[in-house]
């Protein structure tokens, strides 16, 4: 009920700003831009063909361009960022969080990204090369240096007015840091606890000792998975010395989350994640067609193997008729085994110690799946076309290549990644060649030597 409302809403606030727009009302435009929070303001500009973001960019205060670029998807925030001179650039991200700022110029094409960094000072040069100089997808990538750090033998008191003249704390913080004079973690504070503490007392006295904290080169997967499994909403982030380096918030965490979820369901279909909606023909057009070429080629090779039975084909009609129910029914029944183990890679449950037991497992329900649905074909078709043999060779290779789904879900998505590929991108057009290759050929090959 609350995404409905919300979805309502934000249908509400583009059509406002759409026809604002086209009445030319740009100071009506530019007021309510203003007033959104820049979340609203980055799905208004996501929303939006290229020449109407185009439009609404321009009418977007500069103190905010840094906060909606924040909020922007890869696509349509590389789009902006190219159209800028880099001295606004430059502007918009000098307040940017760290780990945002990584995220944000990670992204750029190269050519951009040098431009940027020539034309920031020393100092914000430093903090983006900085922010680069972690791999993508680890803990260090999506981490934020903006924490607060207490020495152990301070007091309460001390700390609390130190915080009063600070007088703003960090985004999101639960949690102050006790490190030692090189740095390295030594404890934990909820700030809770520091509130209600005795003023008297030493930091050493209220903090949790040995605390749990994210190695800086932990890949951002398990990260979240630590998150989900502890209920954390922050962690400390430590280098190979334990030495502090950063904090990760539950938000990073989330963004983790929906962006695994959205390139899970985008890569099905052989697309980007974080591909514009809205994007140039042309490059749509592109990206598109890597996949639909490989997706031509899987064709092609089914229709190989269908091509070796022409005579058969020629001389049994009925074959055609039937030779498409058992590459789908393996096609089903694979997928099933595939988006089940890719699940279990990405929460962890799947690894070297079982997946051999995975296997056999899906071995077993394929080989069952196989003989259940083997029976019940065969005696549609002996029914159906009053033809014994025929249902007994549908149903032998109804059988092989449920097996056959099944071996293949099951152990290419270990296979793929081991050779670093991503199952999810790949996984289900390389199962799709497969269980239409050996349904075609196990039913067509059976009816070539039983039949003519």
């Amino acid at each position: 009920m609350a995404e409905a409302i919300e979805s309502k809403y934000a249908q509400s606030q583009l059509r406002d700003i759409n026809q604002a727009l086209s009445e030319g009302r740009f100071v009506s435009v530019r007021k309510s831009l203003h007033e959104m929070p820049p979340c609203d303001v980055a799905h208004i500009l996501e929303s939006s063909p290229t020449k109407t973001r185009d439009d609404l960019w321009e009418l977007i205060d500069s103190d905010f361009h840094g906060d909606v670029i924040e909020e922007l998807s890869e696509d349509v925030r590389n789009g902006i960022i190219a159209k800028m001179m880099p001295a606004r650039v430059v502007d918009a991200l000098e307040d940017m969080d760290t780990d945002d700022l990584a995220e944000t110029l990670s992204s750029l094409p190269d050519e951009v990204l040098q431009d940027i960094l020539q034309s920031m000072d020393a100092q914000d040069r430093h903090r983006a090369e900085q922010a680069l100089s972690y791999g993508e997808e680890t803990a260090g990538f999506i981490m934020n240096t903006d924490t607060i750090t207490l020495r152990p033998d301070v007091s309460v008191d001390v700390v609390l007015r130190y915080l009063r003249l600070k007088g703003e704390l960090p985004e999101n913080t639960d949690t102050f840091y006790v490190v030692n004079r090189t740095d390295n973690l030594v404890g934990i504070v909820p700030v809770s606890r520091l509130l209600t503490a005795d003023p008297e007392a030493k930091v050493s006295e209220v903090m949790d000792e040995e605390p749990e904290a994210i190695l800086v080169n932990m890949p951002d997967d398990e990260v979240a998975g630590m998150f989900e499994r502890y209920n954390w909403l922050s962690a400390p982030v430590v280098d190979d010395k334990h030495r502090l380096v950063g904090r990760i918030t539950i938000d990073d965490v989330v963004d983790i989350i929906r962006e695994d979820a959205e390139h899970s369901m985008m890569s099905m279909a052989g697309l980007d994640d974080e591909e514009d909606t809205f994007a140039p023909v042309m490059q749509s057009t592109k990206r598109r067609s890597v996949w639909l070429g490989v997706n031509l080629l899987t064709a092609l090779a089914a229709a190989a193997v269908s091509d070796l039975f022409e005579a058969t084909l020629s001389q049994l009609a009925v074959l055609a008729i039937l030779n498409t129910i058992v590459p789908s029914m393996g096609g089903v029944a694979g997928n099933q085994t595939l988006t089940l183990v890719i699940r279990g890679m990405a929460l962890g449950h799947v690894n070297p110690s079982n997946s051999r037991w995975l296997i056999y497992k899906e071995l077993a329900i394929g080989g069952l799946n196989g003989v259940i649905w083997a029976v019940l074909i065969a005696s549609v078709i002996a029914l159906w076309k009053q033809d014994l043999t025929l249902g007994l060779i549908i149903a032998f290779a109804m059988l092989m290549n449920m097996i056959a789904a099944a071996l293949s879900g099951a152990t290419l998505p270990i296979i793929m990644k081991k050779l670093r590929i991503d199952p999810a991108l790949a996984g289900s057009v390389i199962l799709t060649t497969i269980t239409d290759v050996v349904g075609i050929f196990a039913f067509l090959g059976s009816a070539t030597l039983f039949l003519v």
